[in-house]
């Protein structure tokens, strides 16, 4: 079965940091990518199954939230296989 991604914006690197540390301890995800977006937005992208994801996800809004302006978030349940191509470095 593939994993869901879930896809986490804000504008600080400190507050990503922050998020990617609470949604590794939330629940059984890892991080995909981590890249400065522009602008110091950040964009911190997760996998793992869909419930840990979402889970993931939510806390690391509620945890940095409290740091700075979350961009926006989102979950991808069973992505189609053409979009691992976007992650390919």
């Amino acid at each position: 079965m593939r994993q869901a991604i879930g896809f986490f914006e804000i504008r600080s690197k400190v507050a990503a940091i922050q998020a990617a540390d609470t949604m590794l301890k939330t629940a059984n995800v890892r991080i995909k990518d981590f890249n400065l977006v522009g602008s110091g937005v950040i964009s911190v992208v997760i996998e793992g199954d869909v419930a840990a994801v979402r889970s993931a996800i939510e806390n690391g809004k509620a945890t940095a939230g409290n740091m700075a302006e979350v961009i926006s978030i989102n979950v991808i349940p069973r992505p189609n296989e053409e979009v691992d191509k976007l992650f390919d470095k």
